[in-house]
C-alpha cells in the first residue's frame, strides 16, 4: 500500500482525493491540477489577445484550405490530400490549446479537473506528433515527385497516401492512449500545480509521489520517434532531392523543381527551429527563466498552425488561383445583393 505523503500545499489540504484500488495498491487521483505558468513576466495579457487573434486566423484559413480542397475536383491529389490532413491537425492542435489558456491566463481560472487534464494532454501530444509525421509525409510526397517521377502514379497514388495517413495516425493515436494511460498509474500526493501552458507530460508526473521512471522513459522514446526520426526523414528527402536536381541537365527543370518544395521547406522551418532552439539553447547556454521557457514553447506550439495554411494559399498556385475565384465569386455576390436592395429601395420611395 502506498503511503500517503505530505502534501505541499494549502490547496492540496483541503481538496478530496479520489482513491482507486489498482494492483492492491491504493492510487490517489486528485479532482484536478492548476496551471501555473506565465508567473512574472509583464504585459502578459496582451500575449493572450495575442494568441486570440492566432486562433481566429488558424480557424479561418485552415477551414478555407480545407474547403478549397475538398471541393475542387482538380485538387484531389496525393499532394493535397496530405496537405488537408495538415490543416485539420493543425485546426484540431490549436482547438486543443489556444481556447483553454485564454480561460486560465485571461480569465484567471486555472483549475482544469483530472480526466480533462488526461483528454487535453492525449490531444495535444496525438496532434502535436501528427504535425511532425505531416510534414514528413510532405516529403515523402515531394521526393517521389521530383527524384522518381515515371513511377509517381503508382507508388504515390491516392490509395497509398490514404494508407500512409491512416497507418500515422493509427500509430500515433495508440503510442499517445499508452502514454497518457500510464498516467493513471501515478499517486499524486504532492503539489497539484503545473508550471506550463497546459497539461504538459512531463510537468504532471513528476508531481507524483511514486516511481514515474516509465513515464520518463516513454516520454524520451516518444521524443524520439516523433521529432527526431521525422526531421532526419526529412533531411535525408531533401538530401536526396538536391542530389537528383544537380544532375538535370537543364536550369529551368531544376529551378521548377525547387519551386516546388518552397513552401514545405518553409513549413519545417516554422514547426523544427523554434523547438530545437529553445533545447539547445538550454542545453548549451544554460538555463532558461522558466517563464521565458514556457512562453517561446507556447508560441512555438500555437504559431505554426496559424501560418501554415497562409503559406500554402500564398505560395501554392492551384488554391492560389481557386482562393482568388472564390473572392471573385463573393464580389460578384455582393454587387448582385446591394443592386438588389438599392432596387427594392426604390421601389419603396415611389
Amino acid at each position: 500500500v502506498l503511503q500517503v505523503m505530505m502534501f505541499n500545499s494549502k490547496s492540496v489540504h483541503s481538496m478530496p482525493y479520489l482513491r482507486t484500488i489498482w494492483n492492491n495498491s491504493v492510487l490517489l487521483h486528485p479532482p484536478g491540477f492548476y496551471i501555473i505558468g506565465f508567473q512574472t513576466l509583464p504585459f502578459i495579457s496582451i500575449y493572450f489577445i495575442f494568441l486570440a487573434f492566432v486562433y481566429a486566423v488558424t480557424v479561418i484559413f485552415n477551414c478555407l484550405v480545407i474547403y478549397i480542397i475538398v471541393f475542387n475536383n482538380a485538387l484531389h491529389t496525393p499532394k493535397f490530400l496530405a496537405v488537408v490532413n495538415l490543416a485539420i491537425i493543425d485546426l484540431i492542435l490549436n482547438t486543443c490549446i489556444i481556447p483553454s489558456m485564454i480561460k486560465i491566463f485571461l480569465a484567471k481560472d486555472n483549475f482544469i479537473p483530472f480526466n480533462l487534464c488526461l483528454v487535453q494532454m492525449h490531444t495535444y501530444f496525438t496532434f502535436g506528433s501528427l504535425e511532425s509525421c505531416a510534414l514528413a509525409i510532405l516529403a515523402y510526397d515531394r521526393l517521389v515527385a521530383i527524384c522518381f517521377p515515371m513511377q509517381q502514379n503508382s507508388v504515390n497514388s491516392l490509395k497509398s497516401m490514404s494508407c500512409i495517413l491512416a497507418i500515422t495516425w493509427s500509430i500515433t493515436i495508440g503510442v499517445n492512449t499508452f502514454a497518457v494511460g500510464i498516467m493513471t498509474w501515478l499517486s499524486f500526493c504532492r503539489s497539484l500545480s503545473i508550471f506550463s501552458y497546459f497539461c504538459d507530460y512531463s510537468p504532471v508526473y513528476r508531481l507524483s509521489c511514486n516511481d514515474y521512471s516509465v513515464h520518463f522513459y516513454t516520454a524520451s522514446i516518444f521524443t524520439v520517434l516523433v521529432l527526431v526520426i521525422p526531421f532526419l526523414f526529412i533531411l535525408m528527402t531533401y538530401i536526396s532531392i538536391l542530389i537528383t536536381v544537380l544532375n538535370m541537365k537543364s536550369v529551368d527543370r531544376r529551378i521548377k523543381a525547387l519551386s516546388t518544395c518552397v513552401e514545405h521547406v518553409i513549413l519545417v522551418a516554422i514547426f523544427y527551429l523554434p523547438v530545437f532552439i529553445i533545447y539547445i539553447y538550454g542545453l548549451y547556454f544554460g538555463g532558461i527563466d522558466p517563464d521565458q521557457r514556457v512562453l517561446c514553447l507556447s508560441m512555438a506550439s500555437c504559431v505554426p498552425p496559424c501560418l501554415n495554411p497562409i503559406v500554402y494559399s500564398l505560395k501554392t498556385k492551384e488554391i492560389k488561383v481557386r482562393f482568388k475565384a472564390i473572392v471573385r465569386k463573393q464580389k460578384i455576390w455582393a454587387t448582385g445583393a446591394s443592386d438588389f436592395w438599392r432596387q427594392v429601395a426604390c421601389k419603396l420611395s415611389v
